[in-house]
């Protein structure tokens, strides 16, 4: 994830994309996504698994940074995972930054929760998970 630093890396963007919320509302959706999360974590809204996978969809749909958006919430919900006492996701992380099934599916997943259906995102996350 850090082999290459940009000069704008940890900012959010400036300007709007062809994905991601209207860049000036960046700030207050993230704040939404965090104490969302953190709502339902603490009042067991949802199963610990489930809960990242919103927040990663979320925070993927906000699209807070002009790059590297995938991989910092890849990173961000693995940290949250550990810190809730939970294993980290298989990614296949080594696969999802070139064209090829893992990225596709992962995609395809991504696309599906845009539109409301968590199923493929939260099977393509829980596959091999006690």
């Amino acid at each position: 994830m850090f082999d290459q630093t940009w000069e704008w890396a940890g900012r959010y963007r400036h300007s709007d994309k062809n994905v991601g919320v209207d860049w000036t509302t960046v700030p207050t959706e993230v704040r939404k996504l965090v104490d969302d999360g953190a709502h339902w974590l603490d009042h067991q809204t949802f199963l610990p698994d489930e809960v990242v996978i919103r927040l990663h969809h979320r925070l993927v749909q906000i699209h807070p940074f002009p790059d590297g958006n995938g991989r910092h919430a890849r990173l961000w919900c693995d940290l949250l995972l550990r810190q809730i006492g939970r294993p980290p996701f298989d990614w296949k992380s080594d696969r999802l930054g070139s064209a090829g099934e893992a990225r596709r599916a992962y995609i395809d997943a991504l696309r599906a929760a845009d539109a409301g259906e968590l199923r493929l995102l939260r099977d393509l996350l829980l596959q091999d998970r006690d």
